[in-house]
């Protein structure tokens, strides 16, 4: 090879070299432009369905709020219906078993302004709002019946039994 034919090589392969890098370059551009405009619609199709999911989200917390208020009327007026634990609403000339079994407690006949006759066990105790009787029933009970507030058609009452621990 002569010293021109090395030139003229050189020459080839140098524009050879740079028709490639301009032609990878511009190849990468494309692709990279492809690849942008794919993310973008990527983006868009998450904010719309970012959007769908926040007003899905909204309907959801508005239905749990109104559940919540519906949920809180109905505990309302079951508290109201159910008293607490070993509290009895007893009618007059009613009778109800309680504390475990242990105690027959009757209302006998209606409630006056003063007193309510309490019949525990088949025995009579007068009573007024806010008196606790204590009813033994062996050592190791000490069962209790306490008069929370009574008006002309009921009583309110709580009983409970525990046991006498030994000292």
């Amino acid at each position: 090879m002569t010293r021109g034919g090395r030139l003229r090589l050189a020459f080839v392969a140098a524009i050879l070299i740079l028709a490639v890098a301009i032609g990878g370059h511009v190849y990468g551009r494309m692709v990279a432009a492809h690849d942008v405009l794919e993310r973008d619609a990527t983006i868009q199709q998450l904010q719309s369905e970012i959007q769908k999911r926040e007003l899905e989200l909204y309907g959801q917390n508005g239905r749990l709020v109104a559940l919540q208020s519906q949920f809180m009327t109905v505990q309302a007026t079951l508290e109201a219906i159910r008293p607490a634990e070993n509290t009895y609403n007893i009618d007059p000339n009613q009778a109800m078993i309680v504390a475990g079994g242990r105690l027959t407690i009757g209302l006998v006949g209606s409630p006056t302004n003063e007193s309510i006759n309490i019949n525990i066990n088949g025995k009579q105790h007068p009573a007024a709002a806010g008196d606790v009787i204590h009813v033994a029933l062996d050592p190791s009970t000490n069962c209790q019946v306490g008069v929370q507030s009574f008006d002309m058609f009921k009583a309110v009452l709580t009983a409970w039994c525990a046991e006498v621990k030994p000292q």
